[in-house]
């Protein structure tokens, strides 16, 4: 029998090849409009980090030699769930050549590196990784003679499922020995050099950052698609970069406290360095700044600004920022307003300063001002104390005074006149103890010594299901359909439906559609439950390359959230979103907010940045654009996957605190600010759990403290118990399983009816919001 919806928005779910969704029936996956805002981001993310004496943009007609194989091997994006097919790649020398008549290139030389590559890859070589060739010394000394100046890309490659190192042959942070040959090279033969780094995370910076030689440095990450284009466009002054730090550069891998024990074991991780991550760990531990190359929130323009007019204000609820941004250089540009502050010293040890607000400002011409305001809550400001130092399992705005700090980078601002003072200790949120350590036995504090951390004892908290399903068999079936038009609730369907259909609900289906990942639902038979299709991934919508259908790859999330610009991610997800409704995926599996502890993890590139307000607020942004298209939003992985090698039974071994200030606030904020239909759990242990077996992490803190009422699914393939996560309020289990994983623990009592209709319940929803 011919299966068919009535109600219109379904229809999708059924019907391939794709309906297109453009005017005149034109396909907008990989569009001109998409492609130009891929392009458009790419430059908005990319961080100027040294620009001596104006040298960029180059002056018209500038002559330039291009070294190093990432001018050719240009790498878009990482491996995993965040790669992307695409219909093309444009490299660096592609967007240069691009750019005849406004830039000069000398091409023997990318002619001799176009050679390596290709033969490179003939030999099994990999994007990103590729060994630099030497140079022959009569090219270099031709190189020489066409220009005084030359340009060194760099780039690095990371994927989903493992970790990149900094040791032996395999060095990820440090240039590797082909790289510092060719670098002294170029350094020993030309006057001027700009370096370009097509990079997914942090690398070593210090190299160029004081060698005179080297007149301009250029962060372009991986720019998606377009991105060597992106990047000739702002070597030519045809776009800007308008980009800040998201992480902070140090000057060797060994200074980021996560260094030591990050590669220690593959079945855990220590967080020793608690709070203390990234440029929380710079400006605060004694004698580490000077380890800083380029601090956390830099970035400069090919123009200047000016910020004045700075206004802070408060009552008893918020603080209130105002600041005028003047133009006062001689190109049009964009500068972000960054606004940190100061807690007082006391009984709980605290950062120096924190990021709380931040804004961009539109494009400003030359001589042009505007006036950017922003306002947060006072409470933003409280730490939790997870010791009892005031008030154990509860967050506390300590006594004393709050500053307030506004500038353009964490070092590059002033102290605002306003200061906010409490005269005795606010209990803001009394809570209960979730996720707390059972084998952490240190956590660092300000001053750079240790503390004890005491063990929990106790078994993890459970909590009673607050809803009752009772089995009512019907002669009639009401169909997902009849609930949809209003002529039965979703209370009642579920209550038809057998515990063998409820548990058929609670696991994916094997239907791969254009992406491979499987569906949710698409109990089509009897209740007539579409199959809502799933698809990764954060930089861009990746269908399966057999299919035959191309998307557009945007910059990676990292770029993204070194925009600092919301509104701009916001419109990278609406696109996205498209894209995935044009190809029938009602579910994308983005974006991904975990934070960035260390340069080594191999998922850097899917996340946004070392700051959990930077993630969260990008996050919201990239949800919001999603979901504003009828497409459901994925955040993940929830929480604290910050390592790749052994993922699915790492432990990540931290305080309370650090879960709750770093690792979970990115989604706090995510769930507040943009309401996402669904959140992936993550493979991982905390504290000697699988997250999608914690209750105390679902139902206590993100359900119970949160108010979070969207569904949650696993990631795919992980080796929890699918019962356990039930319990937990994990609704399904993915990839495709059988329903009989949980035939035997409902048998023996282990879950109840309840448990696995509220699961399906909050499924259904989900179902039943898509379009």
């Amino acid at each position: 029998m011919q299966q068919y919806y009535p109600t219109e928005k379904w229809l999708r779910a059924r019907f391939l090849p794709c309906i297109p969704l453009g005017d005149n029936r034109s396909c907008i996956t990989a569009c001109e409009k998409h492609i130009a805002l891929s392009r458009r981001a790419a430059c908005e993310g990319a961080v100027l980090l040294k620009n001596e004496n104006g040298f960029l943009p180059l002056e018209k007609g500038k002559k330039v030699a291009i070294f190093g194989n990432a001018q050719i091997d240009y790498v878009k994006g990482g491996s995993g769930s965040g790669d992307v097919f695409v219909p093309y790649t444009r490299n660096i020398y592609d967007g240069l050549k691009m750019k005849e008549g406004k830039v000069e290139v000398f091409d023997s030389l990318s002619l001799f590196y176009t050679d390596h590559v290709v033969n490179a890859y003939k030999n099994g070589g990999e994007n990103g990784r590729l060994t630099e060739p030497d140079i022959p010394e009569e090219l270099l000394r031709s190189a020489r003679a066409f220009t005084d100046t030359a340009i060194i890309t760099i780039c690095r490659f990371s994927g989903e499922g493992y970790d990149r190192r900094n040791d032996g042959k395999d060095k990820y942070f440090e240039l590797e020995d082909g790289e510092k040959k060719m670098v002294a090279d170029v350094l020993a033969s030309f006057e001027n050099v700009v370096v370009l780094l097509n990079v997914g995370a942090m690398i070593d910076t210090s190299w160029f950052a004081k060698n005179d030689k080297v007149k301009s440095a250029l962060l372009i990450w991986q720019g998606g698609l377009e991105g060597g284009l992106a990047a000739a466009d702002m070597l030519v002054g045809d776009d800007a970069p308008s980009g800040k730090l998201v992480d902070t550069c140090a000057e060797k891998f060994e200074d980021y406290p996560s260094s030591a024990g990050f590669h220690e074991s593959e079945d855990y991780v220590k967080y020793t360095e608690d709070i203390y991550v990234g440029y929380r760990y710079f400006e605060t531990i004694p004698g580490k700044k000077d380890a800083v190359v380029y601090p956390f929130g830099y970035g400069i323009t090919y123009t200047t600004f000016e910020i004045s007019n700075v206004f802070v204000g408060g009552n008893e609820e918020q603080i209130f920022v105002s600041a005028k941004v003047t133009n006062t250089g001689n190109r049009a540009g964009k500068e972000v307003v960054e606004v940190y502050y100061s807690a007082p010293e006391g009984k709980i040890s605290k950062e120096k300063i924190a990021l709380i607000a931040f804004q961009k400002t539109p494009l400003l011409e030359a001589g042009k001002s505007c006036t950017v305001s922003m306002t947060f809550d006072i409470r933003d400001m409280a730490s939790y104390d997870d010791m009892g130092d005031i008030e154990k399992s509860a967050y506390v705005l300590e006594k004393g005074d709050y500053r307030f700090f506004v500038g353009t980078s964490v070092r590059d601002t002033v102290c605002a006149d306003y200061t906010y003072t409490l005269k005795e200790d606010v209990i803001v949120e009394k809570l209960n103890s979730y996720c707390a350590p059972r084998k952490l036995e240190k956590r660092l504090l300000a001053d750079g010594t240790l503390r004890d951390v005491p063990a929990r004892e106790d078994a993890e908290k459970t909590f009673p299901v607050a809803y009752h399903n009772e089995y009512k068999p019907l002669e009639k079936v009401i169909e997902l359909y009849d609930v949809d038009e209003g002529k039965a609730t979703l209370d009642e369907f579920i209550s038809q439906m057998s515990d063998e259909d409820l548990m058929d609900v609670l696991v994916g289906k094997r239907d791969t559609g254009v992406a491979n990942t499987g569906t949710m639902g698409g109990y089509e038979n009897r209740y007539r439950i579409p199959p809502i299709a799933t698809a990764d991934g954060p930089a861009g919508l990746r269908l399966h390359p057999k299919r035959g259908i191309r998307t557009t790859a945007f910059p990676i999330a990292t770029a993204l959230a070194a925009s600092w610009n919301t509104e701009l991610v916001e419109e990278v997800g609406k696109a996205g979103a498209l894209e995935c409704k044009e190809n029938n995926i009602q579910i994308w599996l983005t974006p991904a907010l975990n934070i960035h502890r260390s340069p080594l993890c191999g998922r850097n590139f899917e996340y946004y940045s070392e700051d959990p307000l930077i993630a969260g607020k990008m996050a919201a942004a990239m949800v919001r654009g999603i979901q504003s298209a009828k497409v459901v939003a994925t955040p993940k992985h929830f929480a604290a996957n910050n390592k790749e090698t052994n993922r699915i039974e790492s432990d990540s071994i931290m305080s309370e605190r650090a879960l709750r200030e770093i690792y979970l606030k990115g989604f706090k904020i995510c769930v507040k600010e943009s309401a996402p239909k669904m959140i992936m759990t993550s493979y991982n242990l905390i504290n000697g759990v699988h997250t999608s077996e914690s209750a105390e992490l679902i139902t206590g803190i993100l359900r119970g403290e949160w108010g979070y009422e969207g569904m949650l699914t696993t990631d795919w393939s992980n080796t929890a118990k699918h019962y356990k996560e039930v319990k937990a309020g994990n609704d399904i289990r993915m990839p495709a399983r059988q329903k009989g994983q949980l035939k035997e623990p409902y048998a023996q009592g282990l879950i109840t009816r309840d448990e696995m209709a509220i699961c399906a319940k909050r499924i259904l929803e989900m179902i039943l919001w898509v379009e």
